[in-house]
């Protein structure tokens, strides 16, 4: 797959692939269409046996990814909009679980929002001691995760550790991200990390790929979130609870404006 200016994507001749969020002048905030431009990528990775793993990183060492570019929210008017935002995330996070490869997240400065559930999403995290990891959600836009998300980060941390970051709306650096589980590693700074998730991928590269495979299918499976018969999701409600608020409205428009949300609760 080619490669377009806010996405970057490489092979090299040991099958590691890596792909890079490239919005450095906004902290690499992403897109709609970069989020289908990474489903696109893991169809195509799929696809593709001669790849071995691969590796998620963002441009420049300010951030992994600041979450999902704020402005597209203006266009939300109906309670649909927000649930097909959530599913649309969940296909996101969806496709990089069930990559039969391997995915590592390289992770450098700010990783909140939807860059914390990509993270989230990867089987490996790696991160520098300055990362800095969190869903500011309730001091900023007023909106909520999906079951799929939250299920994610509980089988990662734990859901009292779930509540804590959300609940208090403040960032974990890499020291503490460590000791919690959310990452695997840390690493002193940016170039340690890109020679230490060389090694890692060079190393999952080598290993028996169905072994992999199947690992990553069967943990996946654990924690499925299933559509009922009618369609919904569990969670949809509260998915429209928050989306199609006022205090959603006033926490989008408040960030932008970068003043102080006022929350009414309604």
């Amino acid at each position: 797959m080619s490669d377009s200016p806010e996405l970057l994507f490489d092979v090299d001749p040991a099958g590691i692939a890596r792909l890079t969020l490239n919005r450095p002048q906004a902290r690499n905030a992403l897109t709609f269409a970069m989020y289908q431009g990474l489903i696109d990528h893991c169809a195509a990775i799929d696809a593709d046996t001669a790849i071995k793993v691969l590796v998620i990183t963002g441009a420049g060492d300010r951030a992994f990814a600041a979450g999902t570019d704020i402005a597209q929210f203006r266009s939300f008017e109906t309670a649909e909009d927000a649930i097909g935002y959530e599913r649309f995330m969940d296909q996101v996070m969806g496709a990089l679980e069930r990559l039969r490869v391997p995915t590592v997240a390289a992770i450098a400065g700010a990783c909140t929002g939807g860059g914390a559930a990509i993270a989230a999403a990867c089987d490996l995290r790696i991160a520098t001691r300055d990362a800095r990891f969190g869903f500011p959600i309730a001091r900023t836009l007023g909106n909520c995760l999906s079951l799929g998300n939250l299920a994610r980060l509980s089988a990662l941390v734990g859901p009292a550790r779930v509540k804590d970051m959300i609940f208090t709306a403040r960032l974990i650096e890499g020291d503490e991200a460590l000791a919690i589980g959310l990452v695997g590693e840390v690493v002193a700074d940016a170039a340690a990390l890109r020679d230490r998730t060389g090694a890692l991928a060079t190393l999952l590269a080598g290993h028996a790929p169905l072994t992999l495979q199947a690992t990553k299918e069967g943990l996946r499976r654990l924690q499925d979130v299933h559509d009922r018969p009618d369609g919904e999701r569990p969670g949809d409600d509260l998915i429209r609870l928050c989306y199609t608020s006022a205090d959603f409205r006033e926490g989008m428009e408040a960030f932008l404006a970068k003043r102080a949300p006022n929350w009414t609760g309604r």
